[in-house]
């Protein structure tokens, strides 16, 4: 009987695909072994950054390591983006993906990141609804009056938003697009300015944040006509949605996630996700959501790279209806 001829290249070669997946089982085995960063590219006190915190804290606890929220505040978020690309996949960069980051691949001729080459997917962690709110001022009770007075009255009425291009500018554009009626858009330097702009009566319309539109509306400073998701919000029940109120399809909620750089190894992806499923998705965390008018949503990351695609292609579609061109 013939012995056989052992290759040594093959054997070699075996040896060293060992030692690779020991070495990779171990490191991710390991994870973490030191403090996970999540990089936010708005301002803290914000709710992008109160979010981010919540969900962070929990992490800690959970992965027995700190959780540090870093604000990479400007270019519509572009620097924080491009601060996590540039990062090691290793899964200690994570960034927090929010609706900006969709928007501004289509803002520019050439794009500082492709959201699909340039990161690894993680989890969605929470939607909100924002609150198409009026001045008193304005003659009407409800949607239907709204897009009436809108009509009759076309260009006049105005909208303030916290900037071309951001979430309340498209809230607006998709608004218009479904009532097919024309609005007249007043951007400001940010959604607190545009808020103030509302209360003080220098615009008729607005689409603001839940927790800045519940106190005002109480207080009779503004009028709440809808809010903007599919589903109502807990703080504001008897508020209807876009979509009763006869824009149908009408579906812009805010959202927040965490994606990491390209190359972070699907063990660890896997362990994030898991992570983040487990502590977003309990009473406590629905709780302290509700109170800032967040509801808790996770998904897998092939889920919510596909849920990124769809909103990129929409914010494609709004800044095309907007006329907004790249530059």
């Amino acid at each position: 009987m013939r012995k056989p001829v052992w290759n040594m290249s093959w054997i070699f070669a075996g040896i060293v695909a060992s030692a690779s997946f020991s070495v990779f089982d171990s490191f991710a085995q390991s994870y973490p072994s030191k403090p996970i960063r999540l990089i936010a590219g708005q301002a803290p006190g914000g709710s992008t950054d109160v979010t981010s915190r919540m969900v962070g804290q929990k992490l800690s606890e959970l992965l027995g390591q700190a959780v540090i929220v870093e604000n990479r505040i400007g270019a519509a978020g572009a620097i924080a983006a491009e601060r996590v690309a540039l990062s090691p996949p290793d899964g200690y960069t994570l960034l927090v993906l929010v609706n900006g980051h969709t928007v501004l691949p289509s803002l520019r001729a050439k794009p500082p990141y492709d959201l699909e080459r340039d990161f690894s997917p993680v989890s969605l962690m929470a939607l909100g609804a924002a609150v198409l709110t009026i001045h008193p001022s304005v003659p009407a009770r409800n949607v239907k009056e709204l897009v009436a007075l809108a009509r009759e009255n076309p260009g006049k009425l105005t909208y303030g938003t916290s900037g071309i291009g951001g979430t309340t500018h498209l809230m607006g554009e998709l608004f218009s697009m479904l009532s097919k009626v024309k609005l007249s858009h007043v951007p400001y330097k940010g959604s607190a300015l545009s808020a103030i702009a509302t209360v003080a009566g220098e615009i008729d319309i607005g689409f603001l944040d839940i927790t800045v539109t519940l106190p005002l509306v109480k207080s009779g400073k503004l009028r709440a006509l809808a809010v903007t998701t599919l589903k109502r919000t807990a703080l504001m029940p008897s508020v209807p949605t876009l979509d009763e109120s006869g824009l149908k399809g009408y579906d812009y909620a805010g959202w927040y996630g965490l994606i990491g750089p390209a190359g972070v190894p699907k063990d660890i992806i896997a362990r994030l996700n898991a992570a983040i499923d487990k502590v977003v998705n309990t009473p406590a965390m629905a709780e302290s959501m509700s109170k800032q008018g967040l509801t808790p949503q996770t998904n897998s990351p092939e889920e919510f790279m596909a849920f990124i695609r769809a909103k990129v292609a929409k914010s494609a579609e709004l800044i095309k209806v907007a006329g907004l061109k790249a530059k």
